[in-house]
Formats: C-alpha cells, structure tokens, sequence
C-alpha cells in the first residue's frame, strides 16, 4: 500500500479534507478520494475525519492509497486515431461522443476499451480499473487530444506537470454573441452547482480555475475563439464561457442551445497539446485538425448562410 505524509500550508488553511487530497493527487478523482476517506485509509494528525472536514495549519495528512486491482475491462477492436506513440506515452485525437473511460453501467465502447485492444494491455494502473492510463479527460461530447500513460512512471510524470500547470492545452470552439474583446483572461472559482448537482459552476468557495480566451473570428452572433486552460476543472471552458454570457455554441446543459444548427453537443475540440516527455524529458507539442462538423459549421458562419 502506498503511503503519503502531507503537512498542510499556511495558504492552504481552510480548504476541504477531500479538496486538499484531491490536489495532491490530481490523477486520482475526487470519489476515489471520497472512498479512502470513508474506508479510514486518511488520518489528520492520528484522527480520521470526513471528507468535509476543513483543513489547518500545520495538519498531518497521511494517506494510504491500496495498490489498484487487476484491469478487468474488456478490450475492444475500435478505431482510434493515433497522433503519437512510444514505449511511454501515447497521444489520441478522440472523436466527437465517444467516452473516455468506462463508469458503472457503461463498460463498453469506450476510449479506454479501444486503448486496452490497441496497447495490448500496457497501460498505467495508477488509476484502477475503470481509468487504466488515462490522465486527464476530455467531454464525451468534445473532440481532439488526450495523452496516455503505458506505465506508472510516464503516468507520475504527465500528473505532475498537470499539478503544476505546465502542459499546453489549447482548445478551439465556437461561443454565442460577438465577444468583443480580442484576448480575454477569466480567472474565477469553480465548483458544483448548488442546485443543478450535474452541472458546475463559478461558486465562492470553488477552486482556483483561469482560462486565456484569444478571439480568432467574429459573425454576427457568434465567435470562433480559441481557449488556452492555465488550470484544469471540470467543465472549465464551458462553465467560463457561460459565466462571460457567451455558452459553447450546441452545449445545452450550459446556455448554448442553438435552433439554427443541428447540433449534439458543445462545439470544443482539443487542437493543441504540449507537454514535457517523462522519459525523454523534450518538449513536445501535437496539433489535431478539427472535426468535418466544426469545419462546416465555420464554412456555414462565413457565409452567412443558416443550415449546415
């Protein structure tokens, strides 16, 4: 069993039990958290407390993280397209409503499915078996680059740079109304929507999240822009561009429903991904061009013309 002592900062006094673990362990979510919290694997200072617990000053954190169960997921023959490979990594250009990883009651079909066929199994367990690999995670409904972990160490090394908001991810995607700034910064707490609990949204006692936004057309009721992620919540770019009153362009569960396209789901696509290779220790960066549908969609803007 994995073991890891933490001692809680000044500046991070306050914040929750779950909250504060969940940033040292960002390759791990926050319900995995959750469950070594409620199965006693964290005490602070000797003592186990609950997920809501606010830290202090000078706590003692240690956390026992159980070693990850056999992968029992299914691999599957699906096509994916391979942007990068090595004995390490492996760079992914997923497709539009395709899922990352299995969850209960969906454990087919899936990004991870095709991975474990494509890799022969040889991926990072650090994240169990439901997630082999994966080490962030984009929308089902957004496209473009995702990177994959073969193995523990290349996994350690990407999180880390994740933790510290090194990596490069830039997405590109269509807003409602004419953002009338040519670069914008939006810098506001995310957290889960007090009412609507599918959703998040810019909350008090959210966390640090900031995205770059950088406008790249203006039509006349929508934006092309480009999104650059400094920090990497849930939702970010979508509950940001909500937040400014310009919604992704097809995300209903955001504002940004549109009658004149016939749309399933947000208009993002993750076009840019650079990171620092975790053996090789070089810089790389990958491009993906954007999906058909996105394209025509920009075509149909251009034009000024309704239907796509």
């Amino acid at each position: 069993m994995e073991r890891e002592v933490f001692f809680v900062s000044e500046d991070e006094e306050g914040i929750r039990l779950d909250t504060y673990i969940s940033d040292q362990y960002q390759d791990l979510s926050r319900s995995y958290i959750q469950k070594l919290i409620k199965d006693n694997l964290v005490k602070v200072n000797d003592k186990s407390e609950k997920s809501k617990y606010l830290v202090k000053h000078g706590d003692e954190i240690v956390v026992l993280v159980p070693p990850p169960r056999e992968l029992d997921i299914k691999p599957e023959n699906i096509p994916i397209e391979i942007i990068y490979e090595d004995q390490d990594i492996v760079v992914v250009n997923k497709p539009k409503n395709m899922v990352v990883h299995p969850a209960p009651g969906n454990y087919e079909g899936t990004l991870v499915n095709a991975l474990l066929y494509h890799c022969k199994n040889q991926l990072s367990s650090i994240n169990g078996v439901i997630r082999p690999g994966i080490v962030h995670r984009i929308d089902k409904d957004t496209s473009g680059l995702l990177m994959i972990a073969k193995n523990n160490k290349a996994h350690r090394g990407l999180a880390e740079q994740l933790k510290e908001h090194t990596i490069t991810r830039k997405y590109h995607a269509i807003t409602l109304g004419k953002i009338k700034e040519s670069r914008a910064t939006i810098d506001a707490p995310i957290g889960r929507h007090p009412i609507h609990r599918l959703r998040m949204a810019v909350v008090e006692d959210g966390r640090n999240a900031i995205t770059h936004i950088k406008v790249l057309e203006r039509y006349n009721d929508y934006t092309y822009i480009e999104a650059k992620l400094e920090t990497g919540r849930t939702h970010q770019i979508r509950v940001h561009l909500s937040y400014i009153k310009h919604p992704l362009l097809g995300d209903d569960l955001y504002g940004g429903k549109s009658s004149k396209f016939n749309l399933e789901g947000q208009t993002l696509h993750a076009k840019v991904l650079g990171f620092l290779h975790p053996t090789k220790n070089k810089y790389m960066e990958f491009e993906a061009p954007l999906p058909m549908i996105f394209e025509k969609i920009l075509r149909v803007l251009r034009n000024n013309e309704i239907k796509v």
